[in-house]
């Protein structure tokens, strides 16, 4: 399941995120951050527009992205 946040939608599941800037974002403003959250889920935002709000994603969804990612199916 996935959830998109808005500023005031969902802001309190993204209190207290632990964020991540990705390690292949570049210097050309391309860049994205992951936060953990402490409800377990998985959030992914726009670091250059950061009150636009986050795709949130269950712990189960994300582990198949990111399996896929490193199987080379995506």
């Amino acid at each position: 399941m996935t959830q998109e946040s808005s500023p005031s939608a969902g802001a309190s599941e993204l209190e207290g995120a632990l964020w991540h800037k990705s390690t292949y974002s570049g210097t050309n403003n391309g860049c994205v951050e992951r936060g953990k959250l402490l409800t377990g889920r998985q959030a992914v935002r726009d670091t250059k527009d950061r009150d636009r709000g986050a795709l949130i994603f269950d712990a189960g969804v994300w582990q198949s992205f990111v399996n896929a990612i490193r199987g080379g199916t995506l």
